[in-house]
């Protein structure tokens, strides 16, 4: 009989919050602390909020004018290498004591562990062995945690999600058993790890309103609703999980394209907009060089301030295919120009090149000049070669230097965040 396994799903509580509340010897817990830039406006979202400021009301990723006026609080500014720093100490942490093979970090601040061959050669239960870790989290990096304990992967997720709040000890634990007793009927059902609002409504028209009624439901209708991922919501109904560790260490994902997007500062106009358009054309550029492919086919979108107007998209498909930014921008102009409004105020900009391929296969139509080609995939690689040695903003192009243009400004953030 193959072994119970036991899965650790352990989140940083508040992360940046408390990191912001580590640095300045505060309690999270008693503090009112909001990590957010207040320069980008009042719309500007919060990163993260105390525990504390959560107990009064304010919700997370809230916008700074949802803030009640009269609540008095600490704004940090965004730091994101100084929460990368604590995130790569508390992984540190982890190994201290776990192999490296049963550990998956699934964001900057939850990891799931296998803890399953840990418990016998510690003497703990899984309880004791997760306290262990949150102690020794909050002792050496003075950051609050909770645990989701399990006998599967989702499972632990759900003890995370929504176990744990309701303990005292910040954990929660469950099995198959227990989780049909206890959270068949939890509603809402978004609660659920991957269940979002859209399959909640898509749930919710055959009369489905908790993990009992998905597993009472035909699963021949299920299965026509939502194809082959009908599979992930019964098994998940029933709390059933069959990935395991060694199946996501093994996983190779098999990225088909290449994509970035920006909120801008504060509303542009449509010639500034194209500006950063250009420029994010270009950044997109070296990142297809860096990672050795190329495409013919690119899409983009342009988002509108307060949402006035409907997004508007626009696809581009080249003759060339390429990773050449001279090469690619005419299109990518003349599609901007195309599908966006010139009178409306923009906030939102986005560029995808999809089908990327190997750039082995590269390809040009018969005008080409491949001599003036070669010359500018050298001199790209060359910039290429001067960001990674000394930085992005180390050579910049004039474009760059233009009003409107967040180039400059964007290299020096992290996650588009501020990076210091």
């Amino acid at each position: 009989m193959e072994k119970q396994r036991i899965y650790f799903c352990i989140d940083m509580k508040s992360f940046y919050a408390s990191v912001e509340c580590a640095e300045r010897g505060l309690n999270p817990f008693e503090t009112n602390l909001v990590v957010a830039d207040p320069s980008r406006g009042n719309g500007a979202i919060c990163l993260a909020i105390t525990p504390k400021m959560k107990t009064l009301g304010v919700k997370n990723r809230c916008r700074i004018f949802e803030i009640p006026k009269n609540l008095k609080y600490i704004t940090a500014l965004p730091r994101m290498k100084m929460y990368i720093k604590y995130a790569a100490d508390i992984y540190a942490i982890y190994l201290k004591y776990i192999d490296k093979r049963d550990i998956h970090v699934y964001s900057i601040d939850e990891a799931f562990i296998d803890a399953t061959d840990y418990l016998k050669i510690y003497k703990k239960t899984p309880k004791e062995f997760a306290k262990f870790l949150i102690d020794e989290i909050a002792k050496q990096k003075h950051i609050p945690s909770t645990a989701g304990i399990g006998t599967n992967l989702f499972l632990a997720k759900i003890a995370l999600d929504i176990t744990a709040k309701k303990s005292s000890d910040h954990m929660g634990y469950l099995d198959e058993a227990l989780y049909q007793e206890t959270l068949w009927n939890h509603r809402p059902i978004t609660d659920f790890w991957q269940i979002a609002g859209g399959i909640s409504k898509r749930l919710e028209r055959r009369g489905i309103y908790d993990m009992q009624g998905i597993t009472d439901y035909p699963s021949d209708l299920l299965y026509k609703e939502f194809g082959i991922n009908a599979e992930l919501l019964i098994d998940h109904a029933w709390g059933r999980e069959s990935c395991t560790m060694e199946d996501i260490k093994n996983y190779r994902g098999k990225s088909k394209s290449v994509s970035s997007s920006q909120i801008l500062f504060n509303d542009y106009t449509f010639e500034k907009a194209k500006i950063v358009m250009e420029e994010m054309l270009q950044s997109g550029a070296y990142e297809l060089m860096r990672r050795h492919v190329i495409t013919n086919r690119v899409n983009i979108f342009v988002g509108y301030s307060k949402d006035v107007i409907p997004p508007t998209k626009g696809h581009i498909k080249m003759t060339a295919t390429t990773n050449i930014a001279s090469i690619m921008m005419p299109y990518i102009k003349e599609c901007f120009e195309k599908t966006t409004d010139k009178k409306a105020l923009i906030r939102r900009l986005g560029i995808e090149f999809i089908d990327v391929i190997d750039e082995g296969c590269e390809g040009y139509d018969l005008f080409t000049n491949f001599e003036e080609v070669e010359r500018q995939k050298q001199a790209e690689h060359t910039v290429l070669k001067i960001h990674d040695k000394f930085g992005k903003n180390a050579l910049v192009r004039a474009a760059d230097l233009q009003d409107g243009a967040t180039t400059m400004v964007r290299n020096r953030l992290t996650g588009g965040h501020n990076s210091e």
